[in-house]
């Protein structure tokens, strides 16, 4: 049976969670990374709009938004109940689903502009740095108050919330970084470190061969070794 082919890109935030999830669900896919100035045509059958990722499943269904992706991946496999469907580890799982794809909407929308304004600001030398800074800090000191309450962004345990936001964390901390090592989110700080080393983090960003019609095909899988 044919494996479900992911369009990645390696560094694009998008697809980073998306094979975050992939990774956590334990589900082999076969990995095809590209770059975008050179998108393949099988790539473009499957979504025309030619942004990164892309799900093609076995049964021809695509899925070609980050997110959905990443529900797909968990909603088949979920061994860490990052979705929170079963009360272990967590009791009161009840309303947490809502509230986390509530979280990741707000900053998919709201804190994305905000961080691709000051990311501009930055690389452009703008006189509008600060204030496209403290903008961002906002959903920053959200996430400040949530992990000096918990580990985790909404708990004591990893969850979906956790790893669709780490890419987009993880842009934010390298825009200024002397700037963001000498600030005051240590929560967020130790958060994302804890990513940053992890093992998780370094098979997910591992890099793979150009993907072309005569590649080998890459199996990307969380599956221990």
């Amino acid at each position: 049976m044919s494996l479900p082919v992911l369009y990645s890109l390696r560094n694009c935030p998008y697809a980073m969670r998306a094979r975050l999830a992939i990774y956590r669900s334990k589900q082999p896919i076969e990995l095809r990374d590209i770059v975008l100035k050179n998108k393949p045509p099988e790539m473009l059958v499957a979504s025309p709009k030619g942004t990164v990722p892309i799900l093609v499943l076995a049964s021809s269904k695509v899925i070609d938004e980050s997110l959905e992706v990443m529900l797909w991946a968990l909603n088949e496999s979920d061994p860490d109940n990052l979705l929170r469907k079963s009360a272990s580890p967590v009791p009161d799982t009840k309303q947490l689903l809502p509230d986390m794809l509530q979280l990741i909407n707000q900053f998919d929308v709201e804190f994305k502009t905000c961080l691709e304004q000051y990311k501009c600001a930055k690389r452009y030398h703008e006189s509008n740095l600060n204030e496209c800074r403290q903008a961002c800090e906002v959903y920053i000191r959200n996430l400040e108050q949530r992990l000096t309450e918990h580990a985790f962004i909404m708990d004591e345990h990893e969850s979906l919330a956790d790893i669709a936001l780490l890419p987009f964390i993880r842009q934010f901390a390298r825009i200024e970084r002397q700037w963001y090592l000498q600030s005051d989110y240590v929560h967020v700080k130790q958060w994302l470190n804890r990513y940053l080393q992890s093992p998780l983090f370094t098979k997910v960003m591992a890099k793979y061969p150009l993907w072309n019609e005569n590649s080998e095909v890459d199996v990307f899988c969380g599956k221990e070794q």
